[in-house]
């Protein structure tokens, strides 16, 4: 489950068309091949992400940047997606998974990863590197910064005393609140939390030449700030989607490092539950649905 799910279900995105089943994130077991299909066999467990289809001839699919190609599909939103116990995918746009690792912790990765690790390569090499929205993706990406010798810290919601236990437990070096000064200066900060009034907080806090991303496919209108905050050759970035060669990159790399999903697991008939429990912040890591007889 992903906070994208929540946009689709209050219509903040466009051109939503009814009805749409929801789910981006999903490991399953191919069960049939169509025409020409040589990439995997029935048996195999493959990812489906958000990128579902691209066009292939214009000018960003031809650069290598089919995240931006204007007639892309996503998964879960213009295609259906994962809410369900079977659903059809692009071979082409799947990722083959590794084996031996459990479905639910995987689920996670292929969003939350492949998005946060785009964003992630997109703050460069900053050694201090701030965390707004201490979800899914942040705490994926502390485990590949930690790993990588960086320094995380990490910005909750006001009062949220378990996210940021949970921060430190797998390694931030600070975690407080998103309308607190962190103790040093940023070189980067990633905004995984839609609020635009972040932007010009962590513009605050990250040092000059510094970058923020915003990482969110949707985000609150951000608020006019004075020009000091950006002056300094300080940047504000955000990142669109993915391409396949960011799913391939992020899967080698998390089993690689053996990367670990927190994840808290529902019934696909407990949805709803899910849902009000991601928009409410009472998620540690990662909500997966699983399927019944699975």
């Amino acid at each position: 489950m992903c906070r994208t799910d929540l946009h689709l279900l209050d219509g903040e995105l466009p051109d939503i068309h009814c009805p749409i089943t929801p789910g981006h994130e999903i490991v399953g077991i191919v069960a049939a091949l169509g025409a020409g299909v040589t990439r995997f066999v029935v048996g195999d467990r493959v990812g489906v992400p958000w990128l579902a289809w691209t066009c292939g001839v214009c000018r960003y699919c031809r650069a290598g940047l089919e995240n931006l190609c204007p007639q892309a599909r996503f998964t879960g939103y213009t295609c259906d997606g994962g809410y369900a116990q079977e659903v059809r995918a692009d071979a082409r746009y799947c990722l083959a998974l590794p084996p031996g690792v459990p479905a639910a912790p995987l689920a996670p990765l292929l969003c939350a990863g492949l998005i946060g690790y785009r964003a992630y390569r997109k703050a460069g090499d900053a050694q201090n590197l701030g965390l707004y929205g201490f979800g899914a993706a942040a705490h994926l990406l502390t485990q590949v910064a930690r790993h990588e010798g960086r320094r995380v810290f990490a910005f909750t919601r006001e009062g949220d005393r378990a996210g940021q236990d949970f921060a430190r437990e797998l390694g931030a070096v600070w975690a407080g609140a998103s309308g607190e000064r962190p103790p040093e200066e940023l070189d980067a900060a990633i905004l995984f939390a839609p609020v635009g009034a972040l932007v010009p907080t962590a513009l605050a806090a990250v040092r000059p030449g510094g970058r923020v991303v915003c990482a969110g496919i949707h985000m609150s209108d951000v608020p006019a700030f004075p020009y000091g905050l950006l002056w300094g050759e300080r940047s504000v970035a955000s990142v669109a989607n993915l391409t396949r060669a960011d799913g391939e990159a992020f899967i080698a790399l998390a089993t690689r490092l053996g990367l670990t999903a927190t994840v808290e697991r529902f019934a696909l008939a407990d949805a709803n539950t899910a849902l009000a429990r991601l928009r409410g912040g009472a998620i540690q890591g990662a909500a997966v649905l699983e399927m019944p007889g699975r």
